[in-house]
């Protein structure tokens, strides 16, 4: 149900951050706070990375972490994940008011795990995430997992669905021909475009913009946004390589910036 200020029909993200790979992340080229999704009122927060916290308070307009519904985490690695347990307590106003529900691998609740268990009790649900998985938000917002990426550890994207929109989510994953017809039928498609160009190592398990170009032609959204940015990508302006690929493809495409707002159309 939308809350103050808030309207059944909004539609819209706020990227918290867009640094993807350990370097950018961890001298903080950009910033690594995960994306803040508005999907007719509902409040949901994806990958919640380092800084997340100080992100939504220092965001313009400020975002509420008592207002989030749902935090959603793709995979457990630490530029996903490092905030999700800040999280949980500022949205359960530090746990005293149990509420929102937490959707995450397995693998983030098992041995080592990234959701401490003390914090587990702060929300009113944890669901474990699975491939073909489909989640209910609210009345009208749903999302689920079509398939698991090939990242390392078990990692899922999201495909979000409203009454207006279908929003595509491509976390990290290597690149893999299955990954067009799980994201396929979409209006809006994120990718997390980490590296510029592949290379033979095999232990680099993320997309490139040649990958991203694939995606966009195969999968033909209405618009397309690029995050998640490693390095070689951040030094070869990203947004002239948006612009580049909105020509070769006819479709919108946006590389994202550290505190843009995207309104779905």
């Amino acid at each position: 149900m939308a809350k103050q200020g808030e309207k059944r029909g909004e539609n819209w993200l706020k990227f918290l951050g867009t640094a993807g790979a350990r370097f950018v992340v961890t001298k903080q080229l950009r910033a690594s706070g995960g994306l803040w999704a508005c999907l007719e009122g509902v409040n949901v927060l994806v990958d919640p990375g380092p800084g997340c916290l100080v992100r939504c308070l220092n965001s313009k307009p400020r975002l509420d972490p008592t207002r989030l519904d749902a935090l959603l985490l793709s995979h457990r690695h630490l530029d996903h994940s490092n905030d999700i347990n800040l999280m949980m307590e500022a949205m359960s106003e530090g746990g005293f008011k149990r509420r929102g529900r937490v959707f995450v691998p397995g693998e983030a609740l098992e041995e080592d795990p990234v959701v401490l268990r003390y914090v587990r009790g702060y929300v009113e649900e944890i669901v474990p995430l699975k491939a073909g998985g489909r989640y209910q938000l609210g009345p009208r917002v749903g999302f689920h997992t079509p398939i698991t990426h090939q990242h390392g550890t078990e990692t899922y994207g999201f495909v979000f669905e409203t009454p207006k929109h279908t929003l595509s989510y491509i976390t990290c994953t290597l690149f893999f021909p299955e990954l067009a017809k799980a994201y396929a039928g979409c209006d809006t498609l994120l990718i997390n475009t980490v590296r510029l160009k592949g290379d033979e190592r095999k232990d680099i398990k993320h997309l490139t913009l040649d990958d991203a170009r694939t995606l966009i032609r195969a999968i033909k959204p209405r618009t397309a946004l690029l995050t998640h940015f490693g390095m070689t990508m951040i030094r070869a302006k990203p947004w002239e390589l948006a612009k580049k690929l909105s020509e070769e493809t006819g479709v919108e495409v946006i590389a994202a910036r550290d505190g843009m707002r995207h309104e779905l159309k």
